[in-house]
């Protein structure tokens, strides 16, 4: 079982968990038009409480599957970002895909970094991972920064790869092989 890391500044990183839709929603809000040049369109229902709550089921029936990891990083009881490993897969590829965001008023302050570090360290030591694939907008320098100081490798870019904010827009991809040991059965 996947518990909580600590962060700088008195910052914690947990999985998410029932009861966290309230949270969510009042960091989505807060953050709406933050995210809105790197997120997709959203329908209006993930703007609500009932919305949070049905994405809040699903992902946790997929933790509990063991296909994805999705924590608030959260300062007291204010959620101000997220880190998901989804796509999880075991077997010979052992690898997942990795996405994070951070409250606008946390930009900058090294959050970011920390929280991808931590899920790194999650990935390889606790759930047994080979590889993490993430992938930015060519405009998102920020993420990108963020992925390079925690030792991720630019190894492509695909055109026209997501809708991202009412277009389909290209995506640089990176990876971090965590270790270089065989799969374990799990």
């Amino acid at each position: 079982m996947i518990t909580s890391s600590a962060l700088p500044g008195g910052i914690v990183l947990r999985p998410l968990r029932d009861g966290d839709a309230p949270a969510l929603l009042d960091a989505y809000l807060r953050n709406r038009e933050h995210l809105r040049p790197w997120d997709p369109e959203r329908p209006d229902s993930f703007w609500t409480l009932d919305g949070q709550r049905t994405k809040l089921d699903s992902v946790l029936h997929q933790q509990a599957d063991g296909t994805l990891l999705s924590c608030a990083i959260q300062r007291d009881e204010l959620v101000v970002g997220c880190v998901t490993l989804n796509t999880i897969v075991r077997g010979p590829l052992c690898s997942a895909n990795l996405g994070y965001w951070v409250d606008v008023a946390e930009v900058g302050r090294g959050l970011a970094s920390a929280a991808v570090d931590a899920i790194c360290r999650i990935a390889d030591q606790d759930l047994g991972l080979h590889r993490i694939q993430a992938s930015t907008n060519p405009a998102n320098v920020a993420s990108q920064r963020v992925l390079a100081k925690n030792g991720f490798e630019q190894f492509g870019t695909a055109r026209n790869y997501l809708h991202i904010n009412g277009r389909w827009q290209d995506s640089h991809f990176y990876q971090r092989i965590l270790n270089d040991r065989p799969p374990s059965p799990r």
